[in-house]
């Protein structure tokens, strides 16, 4: 099990990963913050960069909310490497 912290910033021009906001990982997507729509959007931006399916990312905490954990259940090797080359931007 691994928690990644996120800050999200719904309704940006286009959908991205990278960079650092106070130790969490930014995650930039082009749906608004109305109905779920910016946390499906961010499960499914986030799992193609991580290269695990969107199923497999649960937000457990924030979920109403810019700041975010996200629970990744069963992490593939090198995860940890990824997400801190994905923070330096």
């Amino acid at each position: 099990m691994m928690r990644i912290p996120v800050r999200v910033k719904p309704g940006a021009r286009r959908d991205a990963v990278g960079g650092d906001f106070d130790g969490a990982l930014v995650v930039t997507v082009r749906a608004p913050a109305v109905n779920g729509k910016a946390n499906e959007a961010l499960r499914r931006v986030l799992a193609a960069a991580l290269g695990v399916r969107a199923r497999d990312l649960v937000v457990v905490q924030g979920e109403r909310a810019r700041n975010k954990v996200i629970d990744l259940a069963d992490p593939p090797p090198g995860t940890e490497e990824l997400l801190t080359t994905l923070r330096l931007g």
